[in-house]
């Protein structure tokens, strides 16, 4: 009869509004909780008759609505390693099973978060405050990204090893007449120094000296000698009428070809695995505007002197970019990008399966995994030094405890007046 059935359905209304009840209140305790994703309440109801002449109580069952493709706000933060995606996509991260005195040994099951707090451990690693370690594409030695193999980061604090200087790039320009002394009447050399470094790292200086031929010459001898005071390298440069660059001779071979690179091989007495180490000493090219010239002037004018060595450094600190290249940074001022953050997207991401600490794994219905760089084929980019903040609205979360109480106590009320109802047949039969 409709009064039981009243009864059934009044208390399948109870269920339902405590399971509304219960998804509120997990939203509102998260609503600090970085990266996390709020659950909303479906109500389905279920009918048990229904024609033109009768219609019985059914019931009402309440299922969780995920919503993790709604943005949350993001906010700037002072942790330099703190990463937000902004549109959407998720972070690919692994769970560690065991601590080994050689570090985590790391799940096979892949996770997936928008908890981007990350910082570095005692192992190197990139981990956010959930404890999921951060997820990347390595990048090899030659810069080429590796994008078939996703594994959890790791920062190693070595040296940056020392490379030796094998260019020197000269651009400057010589005036028409060289510098005479005055008392002797003799021509002066003009100097440029340059400091290069050794295959241990070691610093060395190089000076340069240009000996014009005399007043109105277009010939200039070209002479390096290194810290010692030993000769390394000498030449003969020839410049055209109009400035440039017109020949470069060295050891009896001339360069005279447009266009050709106007070089001088520098032979130093510092020793590498292979040998000696030479040093080219790039003037710029034949006939052309950069490099060393010879236009109109009074003195000798230097544009730029630059090396391609490096010392050696020491790890200094680790950064990120927007294209989610991690960086590692040393103290003689070079870089190294070690791996590259890629966004993961899913067809269905409100079908993803909900894990703790605000990560989630993929299922049949929300799709594979695919994972691209940030910014492209529809995935989020990414925002350094902030995270995401929970996509909960306080808000509307009171306004929908208001609801589910206010629901609540109507059930409630029709579970007491069927009470009531039943309490009066049985009493009939007095």
């Amino acid at each position: 009869m409709s009064l039981f059935g009243a009864l059934d359905t009044a208390i399948s209304g109870l269920t339902s509004q405590s399971a509304a009840f219960g998804n509120i209140s997990d939203n509102i305790a998260n609503s600090q909780t970085v990266g996390y994703k709020r659950v909303d309440t479906s109500f389905q109801d279920y009918l048990t008759t229904s024609t033109a002449t009768d219609n019985e109580p059914g019931s009402v069952v309440a299922t969780p609505q995920y919503v993790n493709t709604v943005q949350g706000t993001i906010s700037q933060t002072d942790n330099s390693l703190a990463l937000a995606i902004s549109g959407q996509g998720f972070f690919a991260v692994s769970e560690a099973e065991d601590q080994t005195t050689t570090g985590p040994v790391f799940s096979v099951q892949p996770y997936y978060t928008r908890a981007g707090d990350f910082q570095l451990d005692k192992s190197g690693y990139l981990v956010n405050s959930a404890g999921d370690y951060l997820n990347g594409w390595p990048v090899l030695s030659d810069g080429t990204v590796d994008n078939n193999t996703l594994a959890p980061i790791q920062v190693s604090e070595t040296e940056y090893s020392p490379v030796a200087t094998g260019n020197v790039t000269l651009s400057a320009n010589l005036p028409p007449a060289g510098s005479t002394d005055p008392t002797t009447g003799d021509e002066v050399p003009i100097t440029s120094n340059v400091s290069i470094y050794d295959a241990e790292g070691q610093s060395h200086q190089l000076t340069l000296n240009f000996l014009s031929s005399g007043a109105d010459s277009n010939d200039w001898t070209v002479t390096v000698t290194d810290d010692a005071g030993a000769t390394i390298g000498t030449g003969t440069l020839t410049y055209a009428a109009n400035g440039t660059l017109a020949s470069v001779t060295q050891g009896g071979t001339t360069t005279s070809t447009a266009g050709a690179p106007a070089t001088l091989t520098l032979d130093t007495n510092y020793p590498t695995t292979s040998g000696m180490q030479t040093v080219d000493l790039n003037l710029g090219t034949i006939g052309g505007t950069s490099g060393l010239t010879q236009y109109a002037g009074d003195s000798y004018s230097l544009r730029g002197i630059s090396q391609d060595g490096v010392p050696p450094g020491n790890f200094s600190s680790i950064t990120t970019t927007t294209a989610g290249d991690v960086v590692v940074n040393y103290d003689n001022g070079q870089s190294r990008t070690i791996a590259q953050v890629p966004i993961v997207t899913f067809n269905a991401a409100d079908q993803l399966q909900r894990q703790n600490g605000s990560a989630f794994t993929a299922t049949v219905a929300s799709g594979p995994a695919l994972a691209q760089a940030a910014g492209t084929n529809g995935a989020g980019s990414l925002v350094t030094n902030s995270v995401e903040q929970s996509n909960v609205d306080i808000a509307t979360e009171f306004s929908n405890l208001i609801v589910a109480q206010q629901a609540y106590s109507a059930n409630a009320k029709m579970v007491t007046t069927a009470s009531d109802m039943m309490q009066t047949t049985i009493d009939m039969k007095r």
